[in-house]
């Protein structure tokens, strides 16, 4: 015992620096990573001449499009798509394809190398940032929420929503009635990351938040692999109800959710390689039938 007395007694200042040696590390990567951040360029002022996006039916098209993040590492590449008011495209392929990239240029989280994305005939790069994201609703796959309550988590994109509006956009999203059920209804306090919900009951809200404002134009990140089979098929009805009539871009992940698009875009390394509805997609074998029967099996099909 008194050997080891002896020991520790010896070793303790050891100990101690090399905590404080550990939170300098730790403390210096922090800092590498926040001046990295602060060393990136500002996002562009819009231009002079830039207009507020009006009276979106939802016409968007992508002409002749190119995009890297990397220039030596070319991404998508002479992308053309042409969509009309109302349609729901579904964007599918593997990781990495460019799904996600689409939807960043659509929303100009980034300006394409070349071509152009239009919105009602005008090319996205004279149309203010805020006006055209304005025009977008948008559930995605990690959900977002603020510390605050239900209701106010709801109303966040129109603060003067009335009651009446933000239960009713809560009954089509399908969340009114788990909300019912929480300790004080709408007025209940959720934390920031929603840890006191469900991942379902978070992505609900998220779309009751989109059904209060209801733009033109949506995008849907419908994944729903961490949520139960029965709050799953409320989701989707919630989905389908919320696209009735506006153009819907959809990144697909279960291949059983988009066999009733409009079209589907079927994406290999930044290129569109088969487009076409479910049905005529899978009659050609093809890439999408690769993928669709590795989900499901073959005989499945239609």
């Amino acid at each position: 015992t008194s050997f080891l007395s002896y020991a520790n007694q010896y070793t303790k200042p050891f100990n101690e620096i090399s905590g404080v040696v550990t939170e300098l590390q730790n403390a210096l990567a922090s800092a590498a990573r926040v001046f990295e951040l602060m060393d990136e360029p500002a996002i562009p002022e819009d231009g002079p001449e830039a207009v507020v996006l009006k009276d979106v039916d939802g016409n968007v098209a992508l002409e002749h499009v190119s995009f890297s993040y990397q220039p030596e590492r070319p991404l998508i590449e002479d992308l053309n798509l042409s969509v009309k008011p109302g349609q729901r495209v579904a964007i599918v392929g593997p990781t990495g394809c460019g799904k996600t990239t689409v939807i960043n240029l659509l929303m100009r989280f980034y300006d394409v190398k070349s071509g152009s994305v239009r919105v009602e005939g005008r090319d996205i790069r004279d149309i203010t940032r805020q006006s055209l994201r304005a025009s977008y609703g948008m559930v995605l796959q990690e959900t977002w929420l603020k510390a605050g309550t239900i209701r106010e988590n709801i109303a966040y994109g129109r603060p003067e929503a009335s009651e009446e509006e933000i239960i009713r956009a809560a009954k089509e999203a399908h969340a009114h009635s788990f909300i019912m059920r929480m300790p004080q209804g709408y007025d209940t306090v959720i934390n920031e990351d929603g840890g006191n919900l469900s991942q379902g009951q978070k992505q609900l809200l998220c779309i009751a938040r989109v059904m209060l404002c209801l733009p033109s134009m949506l995008i849907l990140d419908e994944a729903t692999s961490s949520i139960d089979t029965r709050t799953e098929i409320r989701v989707q009805k919630a989905f389908s109800r919320m696209m009735e009539g506006r153009t819907s871009f959809i990144v697909a992940h279960r291949l059983s959710t988009i066999r009733e698009a409009d079209v589907i875009l079927v994406m290999r390394d930044g290129r569109i390689v088969e487009k076409g509805r479910h049905k005529e997609l899978l009659r050609k074998n093809g890439f999408y039938a690769e993928i669709y029967n590795s989900q499901f099996a073959p005989s499945t099909g239609e």
